[in-house]
């Protein structure tokens, strides 16, 4: 028998002249990010990250509009109606849902997560939120809104303890990482998948004529339209179904996604398990891009995929990308089996069980991994590109080191990389001419008072922020390219230099000039 429970109502969808009001309010009150960030302050802002909300709790301690706004809406206090009636229009809220008076909702809302937060001031005289807000400023400083459910605002999936089986989540640290890797070029259509709140669906309206949205919940779709709504944004082109099935014979320019991409033993929660067996539910959402992208058109995903005894990883993705695609896929992380499952065990509140039914859903979890001679569980993202070349660039990688977001026109310039270096061949390439990349630093690595290092690192301090080796000639080359001279030419001299025969050093420095240009160390110039 499950253990889930319907989520509460939502407001109405269609009151647009509530919802313009609403938003009217939260902007007069600087219910904003940086309204959140200047009251509450740079601890108890991040630790709303954390889903720890003690310290905006004391924070919002005051009797101001934005706090106020603030432990209604994030904090899920019960608030005055006297106070609320001086920020908001109440009785047009009350109407269309997004209020509710006293403690209406009581524990029942979100899986007990109002009972377990609130901290006193319901019944008589005062108002509840029935949906999360939260603030979220735009990459050009614009003021969003992300509707979501209770207890889902802050934090993300880290470890809402929801039994709500169509529960949908707000902003968490998935969200953002695949909305700072998105490419972001002007675009006539684009696709999201399993939209949820609509976080990407609003990235998308920044630089796509059309956005179309799909998810198997309808709650997301509806949770979704408000967060468009609330955002000041346009509506999308909202349709319920699972994977490519709504959108059937269409295209797009961009299709994103952050999938229910949990590797579970069973479909619990929609937001998270996928339904299918294993890592089968990205492996089709990534093989099935290319007939749903436009030449050109970019595919990004967020995915999980498995790790089976006997098999290299790196094989398991390259087998899922469409034949027409170049590919970038970057595994970003990878976990035991069992630290996998307790992750996400966490996640819907299991380790707040009775200890007995925890082993058993433990149990169940390390049972399907034997059964699938799964060793471990990696993460990271998947980027397609539709080419229809002859011979498709795929890089498969392991990155698990910092980089800085956003990254999308990091990934852009990775892909139009691999179109020149298609194009050209070694001869072409000691024909070009270079110049070092912006922000890359030569480090010098060697026992201290040596005389000569042991190697030399080239260390990228944007995007990326990739190191790589070069040998004495590497170093030399990428220090003198400035695009005045051709490739060849700089080899010729520094053969001159160091004794070298110049044709045997044309012949075997290729190839570390192909690696810098992938990398992004070197840029060709005029490209």
């Amino acid at each position: 028998m499950s253990n889930a429970s319907m989520p509460p109502p939502l407001p109405s969808p269609d009151r647009a002249d509530v919802t313009a009001r609403l938003r009217e309010a939260f902007l007069a009150a600087d219910f904003t990010a940086d309204g959140l960030l200047d009251l509450l302050g740079a601890p108890a802002y991040a630790a709303l990250a954390r889903s720890e909300t003690v310290p905006a709790l004391r924070a919002t301690r005051g009797d101001g509009a934005l706090a106020s706004l603030v432990r209604l809406f994030l904090l899920q206090e019960s608030v005055p109606h006297a106070r609320v009636a001086d920020v908001l229009p109440v009785d047009a809220l009350l109407e269309s849902g997004w209020l509710v008076a006293g403690g209406a909702l009581g524990a029942a809302g979100a899986g007990g997560a109002v009972g377990a937060r609130g901290t006193g001031g319901g019944g008589v005289g005062g108002l509840r939120a029935t949906m999360d807000v939260r603030p979220y400023g735009g990459p050009e400083g614009e003021d969003w809104f992300i509707v979501s459910d209770l207890g889902c605002a802050v934090g993300g999936a880290g470890g809402i303890g929801s039994r709500d089986e169509g529960v949908v989540l707000g902003v968490g640290g998935a969200s953002t990482t695949l909305s700072g890797i998105t490419v972001r070029t002007p675009v006539a259509s684009a696709l999201d998948i399993g939209t949820g709140s609509g976080i990407q669906a609003l990235h998308a309206s920044r630089h796509a004529t059309r956005v179309t949205a799909t998810d198997l919940n309808p709650r997301a779709l509806h949770c979704t339209r408000l967060t468009l709504a609330l955002s000041g944004v346009p509506d999308a082109d909202l349709r319920q179904g699972s994977l490519y099935e709504p959108v059937a014979d269409a295209t797009y320019d961009l299709i994103v996604s952050n999938p229910p991409f949990v590797i579970s033993p069973g479909a619990r929660l929609t937001y998270r398990d996928g339904g299918m067996g294993g890592d089968d539910l990205c492996r089709s959402l990534v093989q099935e891009a290319g007939a749903r992208l436009n030449e050109g058109g970019y595919a990004q995903f967020l995915a999980n995929w498995q790790h089976v005894e006997g098999e290299e990883w790196t094989e398991r993705l390259r087998s899922w990308v469409p034949r027409d695609c170049d590919a970038w896929i970057v595994q970003r992380e990878v976990q035991d089996v069992t630290q996998y499952a307790e992750l996400w065990l966490r996640d819907a509140g299991d380790h707040r069980t009775d200890p007995a039914e925890y082993a058993a859903r433990y149990d169940a979890w390390l049972d399907e991994f034997e059964a699938r001679r799964t060793r471990g569980v990696g993460f990271g993202w998947i980027t397609l590109r539709k080419t229809g070349a002859a011979e498709p660039s795929v890089t498969v990688e392991e990155w698990p080191h910092p980089v800085e977001q956003p990254l999308g026109e990091t990934v852009r310039a990775f892909f139009e990389r691999q179109d020149y270096l298609r194009a050209n061949d070694d001869a072409a390439l000691l024909a070009a001419h270079f110049t070092l990349a912006a922000e890359v630093v030569q480090e010098q690595v060697g026992l201290p008072g040596a005389e000569d290092p042991e190697h030399v690192v080239l260390r990228q301090h944007r995007g990326m922020r990739r190191a790589t080796k070069v040998d004495t000639v590497g170093a030399g080359f990428a220090g003198v390219c400035d695009g005045s001279l051709s490739a060849g030419r700089i080899l010729d001299a520094i053969a001159q230099l160091m004794g070298e025969d110049p044709v045997l050093l044309r012949d075997r420095t290729p190839a570390q000039i192909r690696l810098l240009v992938e990398q992004g160390f070197l840029e060709p110039v005029g490209r």
